[in-house]
């Protein structure tokens, strides 16, 4: 006989039978219209405020972790440990840190991360720095965006790295086609440095004062500093740096340094010269713009033959980007090559920190520059730790 009652109550569960979340994936927080329930297996796990996840029953209890900020653990991440800096500081070390953008300090479930001084102790300013930004016309200084990010370290109580004073790409145009003679430049030079790093006197930590002077064969590269001073460029803005703040630690900073090679071995001997003929540098940046499973077995080494020069040296500008889409297999390959470059760094007493090149996938630059890479980051689009995270845990603390 039909059964209209039971028929009935069937109806009513076949929306929640078909409207549910795959593991893995969202099934809630503040915003969310999915589902809100998860594939039989799994359960629905608040990750933050704004992000609720379905994990696998068998590790909901181990496999995420969630901190006052909102921070929290993806799956593969086992790390009851809250505090990248926390972790290096006790590790020896002065800071973990992280890039931002003025952008993305309008969103703040990720401004409550990034201002996390546990996981936080310094931050870059990835472009209100730069000399397009903070001289756009000859003469006339804008520091609006670089103070508001200033200012909220200062709030947070962290440290400030300077980005940076003299490079080749995002010039105004006024600099790089000005066609100005060599004298004319080398003033511009002085004025630029002395004026942005006077600005923000004693509120910096380290500047980047020249960044990216070398080809990858260890040649200068064409730039219109070098094309119109020549070498002569880089101890220009290194005296200036140190006239406009005699405290701020002073670095070059450069990719494809990470290990041993024609590159490293360029900024090696740029170095040792600078300081046998007097001129203030204090630092070694190494950028760690890295490929998943294809991390340079040299790290160290190259460390330990930077700092032989009486510098510190740190990584400045880290991600470690993989071919789309992430799998477990590359997400497990990026967690150890995140430990191994922090295990290089935490080998070497004066590799005093390390600077993820922002800390989520969500703002990444690395998309938008490599077609069909990124995930490259400890922190995932949604603001949650990825396996990477346990890595660079395990790399301050092995």
């Amino acid at each position: 006989m039909f059964n209209l009652a039971a028929f009935s109550t069937l109806l009513t569960l076949i929306p929640f039978a078909t409207a549910q979340s795959a593991v893995w994936g969202q099934c809630g927080g503040i915003g969310w219209t999915g589902p809100t329930t998860c594939a039989a297996g799994s359960t629905c796990v608040p990750q933050s405020d704004y992000y609720s996840q379905c994990l696998p029953s068998s590790s909901t209890t181990i496999g995420s972790t969630t901190s006052p900020t909102g921070s929290s653990s993806a799956p593969g991440s086992t790390s009851t440990v809250t505090g990248l800096n926390t972790v290096a500081k006790a590790a020896g070390k002065l800071y973990f840190g992280s890039a931002t953008d003025n952008p993305e300090l309008s969103d703040s479930p990720y401004v409550a991360i990034l201002s996390d001084t546990k996981e936080f102790g310094i931050i870059t300013p990835g472009n209100s720095m730069k000399w397009d930004a903070t001289e756009p016309s000859r003469g006339s200084f804008s520091f609006t965006n670089g103070d508001t990010i200033v200012n909220l370290a200062k709030a947070n109580g962290q440290m400030v790295r300077g980005h940076t004073t003299v490079w080749y790409s995002q010039l105004p145009s006024w600099v790089s086609s000005g066609n100005f003679d060599n004298a004319t430049l080398i003033s511009i030079v002085q004025n630029h440095v002395s004026t942005v790093i006077g600005h923000w006197k004693g509120s910096i930590y380290a500047w980047d004062v020249v960044n990216e002077i070398f080809n990858d064969d260890g040649t200068y590269r064409s730039s219109v500093f070098y094309n119109t001073i020549g070498p002569a460029f880089v101890p220009t803005a290194f005296n200036a740096a140190r006239a406009a703040d005699p405290n701020a630690k002073l670095y070059i900073n450069d990719y494809n340094i990470e290990g041993t090679g024609a590159k490293s071995t360029a900024v090696y001997n740029l170095v040792k010269s600078l300081k046998a003929q007097g001129v203030p540098i204090d630092g070694i940046g190494i950028q760690g713009h890295l490929i998943v499973g294809q991390v340079p077995s040299t790290i160290q080494q190259n460390i330990e033959q930077f700092t032989s020069l009486g510098v510190e040296v740190a990584f400045t500008e880290l991600d470690i980007r993989m071919t789309l889409p992430a799998t477990a297999a590359l997400l497990d390959q990026q967690k150890n090559d995140y430990q191994t470059v922090i295990s290089a760094c935490n080998a070497v007493p004066k590799c005093i920190g390390v600077t993820i090149w922002d800390y989520t996938d969500k703002y990444s630059w690395v998309p938008s520059t490599f077609s069909g890479q990124g995930a490259a980051l400890p922190w995932d689009e949604n603001l949650v730790k990825k396996p990477a995270y346990d890595g660079i845990i395990a790399g301050w603390t092995q």
